[in-house]
């Protein structure tokens, strides 16, 4: 997982499986950021090719800090092709969760303060 800042936004880039084995991972990175004072994180899943019901935790788990501590969680979910990231939007509406988070086709739209997210 990388980490990538623009501006007031954190972007953490998750690739691969977001599963048992990697969700400690990313829960991690997202409390390392709110610790110092990052509020606005936006998980780029872009790259997510399989997603289990841990993944799935740890992005509510995320949603949740981020809203008691008064800042913003962002989702990068490309809308095609299994290999950029529609996997993990599939699992979201299938559990009817996808609603819950505010999510964008890329970073660039992700980072824009103008920009509105798309609609589940």
């Amino acid at each position: 997982m990388a980490e990538t800042l623009r501006g007031r936004w954190t972007v953490l880039h998750i690739h691969g499986e977001l599963d048992l084995a990697t969700s400690p991972a990313v829960r991690q990175s997202v409390h390392e950021a709110v610790a110092v004072g990052r509020h606005d994180v936006v998980l780029d899943l872009s790259g997510v090719l399989f997603c289990d019901s841990s993944g799935v935790g740890v992005l509510i788990a995320a949603r949740r800090l981020m809203r008691s501590c008064g800042g913003r969680l962002r989702l990068i979910l490309p809308a095609r092709g299994a290999e950029d990231g529609s996997h993990v939007n599939r699992v979201l509406a299938a559990l009817g969760v996808r609603r819950l988070f505010d999510v964008y086709p890329d970073w660039d739209a992700a980072v824009d303060e103008r920009s509105r997210p798309l609609s589940a």
